[in-house]
């Protein structure tokens, strides 16, 4: 998932984003309010983790202006207050969860993937290319029934490969997306991403074009497939 966290303290953001990344999410961080809404309008995000007390704009109003926008990234609310006309509060203005501080990281973690979970429900469950199969509610990723043991970012940029099946992907197109906005990460870690993740295709029984290179502009996936 592509998650924005909306959070002033470092001490908290700063583990929040380690641990979230090693669960294969791509995180940006927005200190403000104000920073929070000016980074929902310039990205599609699938989740926003949104502290309540936050300066220039509270997440009450924040959380109210991205449901105003029609913004439809899930919105679970961070906050130290647990009384229940706070979490009601909250919940009205649009969020989609309440997670109360302090909270272990494998609560989050939880949180998140059933909110994931149920996101999907009026998506596919299951992206299917040939014989090439990802699963995005378990991160189960096969080709002939073969398991693939891939990376956080290889496995991010098949997901975004089988999300559009259809289009070239290009490499700038594949940074914004998958990188974070402050990551100096080039055209060349890409190339070096799509090398990895053919090797592992391969060696699954995959034919050797399955993620072709259109030259001069990116990448797409080799040959007319189904998507379920």
């Amino acid at each position: 998932m592509r998650i924005l966290l909306v959070e002033d303290d470092d001490r908290i953001a700063k583990p929040l984003v380690e641990g979230l990344k090693n669960e294969r999410h791509v995180v940006e961080v927005a200190r403000d309010g104000l920073e929070g809404w000016e980074y929902a309008q310039g990205a599609e995000f699938d989740l926003i983790l949104l502290d309540l007390m936050l300066p220039k704009l509270d997440g009450i109003e924040l959380c109210k202006r991205l449901r105003t926008a029609k913004s439809t990234a899930l919105i679970l609310m961070l906050t130290a207050k647990d009384t229940i006309d706070d979490k009601v509060i909250g919940l009205d203005a649009g969020a989609d969860d309440y997670l109360v501080k302090p909270f272990k990281l494998k609560e989050l973690a939880a949180r998140v993937r059933a909110l994931s979970r149920r996101s999907y429900e009026l998506k596919p469950q299951i992206f299917s290319y040939e014989e090439l199969q990802l699963n995005p509610s378990t991160g189960a990723v096969t080709y002939q029934d073969n398991s693939l043991s891939l990376t956080p970012k290889e496995y991010l940029i098949l997901e975004y490969f089988l999300r559009h099946p259809q289009q070239i992907l290009t490499r700038s197109a594949i940074l914004d997306q998958l990188w974070e906005f402050d990551n100096s990460s080039g055209e060349g870690t890409i190339k070096t991403h799509i090398t990895n993740l053919r090797q592992k295709l391969k060696a699954a029984g995959s034919k050797d074009n399955l993620i072709e290179t259109v030259y001069g502009i990116g990448y797409r996936l080799g040959s007319l497939g189904s998507r379920k």
